[in-house]
């Protein structure tokens, strides 16, 4: 693979009714420009004709398989992808088997469509407005518990979970998709990711989180997506997270107005960038950089070679 497309594998755009045209992404997929592809509000017949056609154009392109990801936690599964069997929301959940039951369900339908990667579940607590119903609730215990529960049953059957959104986002006030949002003071919801790190969850979401009034993890007024010591220095080295760190939407209000956002995302450690607002600006400013700093090219080259590996482990690349 030259650089470009090592980069290109960070990349996770969207289709469907709130992602870019399927023209734009078809010339991505033919530039080597993406890894995978977020589905976003749609049907699930669609997406799977989607899926079948993006995977065909990225055959003729001589690209590595890609990911396919949607936002099918059980509160928003319903919005994201019609026509999937009936799903009990998070917050309305009471018994861990239901969290099983439910976990299996989702599974089912995202095999149907060629979904492997799956950003779920919401570990935060339910405080949050934003967060409330898509929360298993407000007990640190519960919400560990069942999270752990629903991560374990998704990649048992074969696809990937996503603990989100750290280091958390039920005791702020705000949403991120607007603003740039605060932990004032003490993290209070990071320690339930020590326990889903500890059992295997192969995929962890940073939000666009500032936190302030903290002497050793301030931000500076920046989100959480783009600060090293949050991404390499807490979640990577501190808490020992070997897997994916994923950002959350890129477009979203509490990180799109930052200069080069993807770029300082990627060097604070990130290893997917979703949906970047401008995709070649993101692998261009990735592929500038590296050209100048040997050490940030090798974590570029770190992050690709764990992509490739998940790709494997899927079974997407023989």
């Amino acid at each position: 693979m030259n650089d470009t497309a090592r980069v290109g594998q960070m990349i996770i755009p969207a289709a469907g009714g709130h992602g870019k045209p399927t023209e734009h992404l078809n010339k991505l997929i033919a530039k080597n420009y993406v890894g995978g592809i977020l589905l976003l509000n749609g049907t699930k017949a669609g997406f799977t004709e989607m899926v079948k056609q993006f995977n065909a154009l990225n055959q003729q392109s001589n690209g590595l398989p890609l990911l396919y990801s949607a936002d099918a936690e059980p509160s928003l599964i319903g919005y994201k992808i019609k026509d999937c069997a009936p799903v009990k929301k998070a917050n309305l959940m009471v018994s861990r088997d239901e969290v099983r039951l439910y976990a299996a369900s989702i599974c089912n339908d995202l095999k149907d469509i060629g979904i492997n990667y799956n950003y779920a579940p919401v570990v935060d607590m339910s405080p949050n407005e934003a967060i409330t119903y898509r929360s298993f609730g407000d007990n640190s215990d519960t919400a560990q518990i069942w999270s752990r529960i629903f991560i374990e049953e998704t990649q048992k059957r074969g696809i990937v979970a996503t603990a989100k959104h750290f280091p958390g986002h039920g005791y702020v006030v705000g949403d991120t998709h607007k603003q740039l949002v605060y932990i004032d003071g003490d993290m209070k919801e990071v320690g339930n990711y020590i326990p889903l790190i500890n059992s295997g969850v192969l995929s962890i979401m940073v939000a666009h989180i500032a936190i302030k009034n903290n002497e050793k993890y301030n931000t500076n007024d920046m989100p959480s997506t783009v600060s090293r010591n949050i991404v390499t220095g807490l979640l990577k080295e501190e808490m020992n997270f070997k897997g994916l760190v994923v950002t959350d939407a890129m477009n979203m209000g509490g990180v799109a107005s930052i200069p080069n956002c993807e770029l300082k995302a990627a060097q604070a450690g990130c290893d997917l960038l979703l949906m970047p607002v401008n995709e070649e600006k993101a692998v261009t400013d990735i592929l500038g950089a590296i050209q100048n700093d040997i050490a940030f090219k090798q974590q570029i080259y770190a992050s690709v070679r764990k992509i490739i590996r998940l790709k494997i482990c899927l079974g997407i690349i023989k």
